[in-house]
């Protein structure tokens, strides 16, 4: 097996060129009084117990919000949603109503006080065990206690097919979709299914 190589790169001092990455829209605070902003520095930490993170800068006006109540959700956004991720992400809550400015709507949480938003097709309830102060961001850290899935997404048998949702992905300071699938996890060692006989014979 061949592949295209890059013998030759240019060495850069250490930044945060890690990419593709979620551009999430994380909601914060009560139904009455909600706040959501987006957040592309989150991912997963553990698998059992479920835990994430996300990273946010102190200065940030949902900050407080989440450390006083320790609580928040991590909402996956379409790609129609893309001009609502992005106002979300250079607007402060501290002199503008996103929501009302983007239309977004909020619903309470499940299992935590703090709301998920209704045009999101996947909303994780996270509640915050841990505050970790890593320099221009603090992270964060979070068991998922609670996930709330579009049935819409959901097949027959009630597993969960999340690319029908067409979600965002965030590389280098733009947005894109996510693209023709290439495979599924496992694939390169899966044994391929044999022909069946009634298969075989059809095709003669």
């Amino acid at each position: 097996m061949s592949y295209h190589s890059y013998n030759e790169k240019e060495h850069w001092k250490g930044s945060v060129l890690e990419a593709p990455l979620p551009p999430v829209l994380v909601s914060c605070g009560d139904e009455k009084t909600p706040n959501v902003l987006t957040v592309a520095w989150t991912g997963i930490l553990n698998t059992q117990p479920p835990v994430t993170y996300i990273s946010l800068r102190p200065e940030r006006f949902s900050y407080p919000i989440i450390r006083e109540r320790g609580e928040f959700v991590i909402n996956l956004p379409t790609e129609e949603l893309v001009r609502a991720v992005d106002y979300c992400g250079v607007k402060s809550g501290r002199n503008t109503d996103k929501l009302a400015q983007t239309g977004l709507t909020v619903t309470k949480g499940v299992a935590v006080s703090a709301p998920m938003i209704n045009e999101c097709p996947l909303s994780l309830e996270c509640r915050v065990r841990q505050i970790i102060k890593l320099g221009t961001h603090d992270m964060f850290m979070a068991d998922i206690v609670g996930v709330n899935a579009a049935k819409e997404l959901l097949d027959n048998n009630g597993r969960l097919c999340l690319e029908r949702a067409k979600l965002l992905a965030y590389s280098h300071g733009e947005y894109y979709g996510l693209g023709r699938k290439l495979g599924s996890f496992g694939y390169s060692v899966r044994k391929r299914k044999q022909k069946t006989n009634s298969a075989k014979k059809r095709k003669k």
